[in-house]
């Protein structure tokens, strides 16, 4: 990457903007997404490890689109285990339904129809679908009915052995929005929407070596640090991220120690530092990927608590400069809001962006679906280091240590994100993403990740240039 003007000052992506290079790519889909720093992943997106947005659900669809999500360390081993294993038993292509039965009711439908993007709950007895429940089939229905008396019964099934492209097909010839997909034997394998079967020709799946979707998991640098790391990956975390707030400290030295003690056989992930020394300390002590950012995230206080952080486009260009010398890569960690920042994090040189409260307003974020006066729908969301995480994070110890620690808090304990009615689950925000990415990538006549790094051109606005390329939603007058 180079700067076409002189850099004075640390700069965050509103700081800055991309020129366009000669290019020789006819089109964006000429673009590789492809990871480059060993995760495995096809497209250069994580989602954060954060409670209210990085749940099982939220893993297996980013997987299934080529992204990562690191499963948070404030969830007991056991339950973090289950996650693992229920994701990477998940189908590479079709998506998992939810399945009641015929004598459920339509209360418990109700209850479900918002856990995917698709609206639909597929009805199953003996493991074979038999009916299927919408939306609509539940309006002015009592809601101790049982779902036999209201479901759809002419049902119409698809093979599990279509691929994409005969997917889109016969959902198309059948008209059909979605359909079951079934084994040879009826069996229940998945569900299919149209939308879904479009994607599976534009994204490839993140699949480990036994071709099962990957996941990642956090832990942190207090207790027996190489134990808990030894169960993660024993478990069947694809990539291990080991995090704290402030990575550039002993502990966190001494954990990554610990950690190599065990001879990993997974990239192991370190942060979070904003400075070439961090970054440069941290693959030193067995690091293979740096996470970069302090302060940049929507529900993080640091900055204003503190005055501790850095703008984030410098602390990544910096950190990234010093890895590439080290045989390592870093990850951009925060102060993503569109899809251009993505773009700019891996100009800087980031192998992947982390995002966080941009995904926690979907159907596949953990937490329960609300509405506000207005019927907005919406989702909770808090940050790591807030009353409300710290308290999580320490059920286990008495009361007074408890509320001792709770007086410290950097974060926002509690914020709603609102579903965007056009965009409501994390593939049609991927949608949007990986589109702007890609474009991105063929201005600066970059056909992947290394080569986008070497070529973006890079130049510093200022806020009215920023102003400047912002659409205008309503005319003039308005």
């Amino acid at each position: 990457m180079r700067f076409i003007n002189e850099v004075t000052h640390d700069l965050t992506y509103d700081d800055v903007f991309m020129v366009p290079s000669k290019s020789e790519l006819s089109s964006r889909m000429d673009v590789d997404l492809s990871s480059i720093d060993g995760t495995g992943t096809t497209i250069p997106l994580v989602v954060a490890n954060m409670t209210a947005i990085a749940g099982r659900r939220m893993a297996e669809t980013m997987a299934r689109r080529g992204g990562l999500t690191v499963i948070p360390q404030d969830i007991p081993h056991a339950v973090v285990d289950s996650v693992i294993k229920w994701v990477k038993e998940r189908h590479p292509f079709f998506d998992t339904p939810i399945t009641l039965s015929p004598e459920s009711t339509v209360a418990d439908a109700v209850s479900l129809l918002h856990k995917r993007a698709h609206g639909a709950v597929v009805i199953v007895e003996n493991g074979k679908p038999v009916g299927i429940i919408t939306e609509d089939d539940c309006k002015s229905v009592d809601r101790f009915t049982q779902l036999h008396q209201v479901m759809s019964k002419e049902l119409t099934t698809m093979s599990d052995a279509l691929n994409a492209r005969e997917a889109f097909d016969f959902l198309t010839h059948h008209r059909l929005k979605l359909a079951p997909a079934v084994s040879a034997n009826g069996d229940l394998v998945g569900i299919m929407t149209r939308l879904g079967a479009l994607r599976g020709t534009l994204y490839s799946p993140a699949l480990d070596s036994k071709g099962s979707l990957r996941v990642a998991a956090a832990v942190g640098i207090n207790g027996d640090v190489a134990a808990k790391a030894a169960a993660l990956i024993e478990s069947g975390a694809d990539v291990l991220v080991v995090d704290t707030a402030h990575g550039h400290q002993k502990k966190m030295l001494e954990a990554l120690a610990a950690i190599r003690s065990i001879n990993p056989k997974v990239p192991i992930v370190a942060g979070n530092v904003v400075t070439a020394k961090g970054a440069h300390d941290l693959v030193k002590a067995g690091a293979n990927i740096i996470k970069v950012g302090v302060g940049p995230g929507a529900m993080c206080t640091t900055r204003m608590q503190t005055g501790v952080g850095r703008p984030q486009f410098s602390a990544v260009l910096e950190c990234a400069t010093e890895t590439k010398k080290l045989g390592a890569h870093v990850w951009a960690d925060g102060g993503v809001r569109h899809p251009r920042d993505v773009a700019l994090a891996l100009a800087a040189g980031a192998s992947q962006v982390m995002i966080g409260s941009w995904f926690a307003g979907t159907y596949e974020s953990p937490g329960d679906l609300q509405s506000d006066a207005q019927g907005r729908l919406y989702k909770e969301s808090f940050g790591m280091a807030s009353a409300r995480a710290v308290a999580a994070r320490t059920s286990t110890e008495d009361a007074f240590d408890r509320a001792r620690k709770a007086l410290f808090e950097e974060g926002i304990s509690t914020s709603r994100m609102f579903l965007n009615p056009a965009r409501p689950g994390v593939e049609d925000l991927l949608d949007e993403i990986i589109a702007g990415v890609r474009s991105s990538f063929t201005y600066a006549g970059a056909k992947n990740i290394e080569e986008f790094a070497d070529l973006a051109t890079v130049g510093i606005q200022s806020t009215a240039g920023f102003a400047e390329g912002r659409p205008l939603h309503s005319s003039w007058g308005q």
